[in-house]
């Protein structure tokens, strides 16, 4: 039996719930020290590639009522002194007929986050729909935070892995940081192109994605069909 790490008990727990309880705990901290870790060898990453060109998006800005359409370069997602830049591809190209459930579940959480979020880095959102298409979605989830933009026109779904050959939209998160007057890339989420083993999926982006969290806190956990849906 492992040695106990504290003293907290919970009305009518047996001494076997405690004994396993102890053993899960000193697994829960080894994975933390293990995430943390991993994020500390993710800091250590050498620079990846320049960005190939000053991709040109689409956004529709200012206030309600005086809104207009602009172009925004990739290089002008760095505001406020901050180097690094978050974007996630939201997979809604001009072809589907709906955006993607499960970036929906990701964007429904990440909208709430978001202001938190800017306080420390740039967060961006990229579609290869019409910015009007995608701005219309946004307003019936009830998104009011998130940096929405279009990749329409662009080479940047494909070059980041947000697109594959066929044109099919592919989830990503990528990380792009400045140095001087160049942007290079540095992370993405990689783990859905590696080989996944028996039982697990890509979980590229789990980090970022409460909803598989909460369910791992339950005994019937993540279960093997169910998917989030647009609606219910």
């Amino acid at each position: 039996m492992s040695t106990p790490r504290h003293q907290v008990r919970f009305p009518g727990e047996s001494p076997s719930y405690r004994a396993a309880r102890n053993k899960l705990l000193d697994a829960e901290i080894e994975m933390r020290r293990a995430v943390e870790a991993v994020a500390a060898q993710r800091r250590t990453l050498p620079l990846g590639g320049e960005i190939p060109e000053d991709y040109r998006f689409q956004e529709v800005a200012g206030a309600a009522g005086n809104e207009k359409l602009r172009t925004v370069r990739i290089s002008e997602l760095f505001a406020g002194g901050m180097n690094s830049l978050i974007i996630y591809s939201f997979m809604y190209g001009p072809e589907m007929a709906r955006p993607c459930p499960l970036c929906t579940s990701i964007l429904d959480a990440l909208d709430g986050e978001a202001p938190h979020v800017v306080q420390r880095t740039n967060l961006a959102i990229v579609a290869k729909s019409p910015i009007k298409r995608i701005r219309e979605f946004a307003a019936a989830r009830g998104w009011r935070n998130l940096r929405l933009l279009s990749s329409e026109g662009t080479t940047y779904n494909h070059d980041y892995q947000g697109e594959n050959s066929a044109g099919d939209q592919m989830p990503a998160l990528n990380v792009f940081v400045r140095r001087g007057e160049k942007i290079y890339h540095t992370y993405s989420t990689e783990l859905l192109f590696a080989p996944s083993e028996p039982g697990q999926d890509g979980r590229h982006v789990d980090m970022i994605w409460p909803l598989w969290n909460l369910f791992d806190f339950t005994p019937e956990g993540r279960g093997e069909k169910w998917i989030p849906k647009l609606s219910y």
